[in-house]
């Protein structure tokens, strides 16, 4: 089964606005979730390591909720 990149960053696009982490394992992906965040009033935390990408929600989008 083939996914198509631009969709699993649209799935993990949304793991974020529900207050959840988010990983990349790959640049394409990654930054198209950094374009997307980018629109958004978001904050997000962006750790980047040499084998992708975490995306953590800051506590104050969350409404004080910790996942």
């Amino acid at each position: 089964m083939i996914i198509s990149r631009k969709h699993l960053a649209k799935e993990k696009l949304n793991k974020l606005k529900d207050g959840y982490s988010a990983y990349a394992e790959t640049a394409e992906v990654a930054s198209y979730i950094e374009k997307e965040l980018s629109n958004l009033d978001m904050m997000v935390h962006i750790d980047r390591t040499p084998l992708g990408c975490w995306f953590i929600p800051e506590a104050s989008n969350c409404g004080g909720h910790s996942h």
